[in-house]
């Protein structure tokens, strides 16, 4: 119960930075960082299945309602969190998984949590913008922009999620 605000704050930042700074940030259109997705990738591990689809349709349907993307991000963001157990399995380890808590670089070292925001944010971004362009003549530059705005992204969830984890273990 503790943790709900934690968390419904969280929604609420992320949500936000997505819509009012990374929208907005016009440095090129190669570069489109998607950090909405770290609410649904900081969840506990122990989370069951259908609050994580929950958490991650309220977060498609924010993002498809504020940037008017007719429900990309919803399909994004859902698949993501139906994947979510499975990317924590492979990065993290099942008995780690099993052991629950917050996914964390104290919980599950400083590799396997980076390989887990890699692989999370490579999952959802990949899918984001092969969905957005649907065209095989626009792949290289869908390539493009899936390494740069991962790259970016996952820099700035990982900072987020260090501001976000130690306000939390402070709770």
């Amino acid at each position: 119960m503790y943790r709900l605000f934690a968390y419904t704050l969280l929604f609420v930042v992320a949500m936000l930075f997505q819509i009012f700074f990374f929208d907005n940030l016009a440095i090129s259109i190669y570069l489109s960082p998607l950090i909405y997705i770290a609410f649904v990738a900081l969840l506990p591990m122990e989370t069951p299945p259908i609050v994580v689809l929950a958490c991650g349709l309220l977060s498609g349907l924010t993002m498809d309602w504020s940037m008017g993307l007719e429900g990309i991000n919803t399909a994004v963001t859902l698949f993501s969190a139906f994947s979510r157990r499975m990317v924590m399995n492979l990065s993290i380890g099942k008995e780690t998984v099993r052991e629950g808590g917050v996914p964390t670089v104290w919980k599950v070292g400083n590799y396997s949590f980076i390989l887990y925001l890699v692989l999370f944010v490579a999952l959802h971004h990949l899918c984001f913008f092969l969905l957005e362009s649907l065209s095989w003549e626009l792949l290289p530059i869908v390539l493009l922009r899936f390494v740069l705005s991962s790259a970016v992204s996952i820099c700035f969830i990982w900072l987020f999620s260090q501001l976000f984890l130690s306000k939390l273990s402070s709770l």
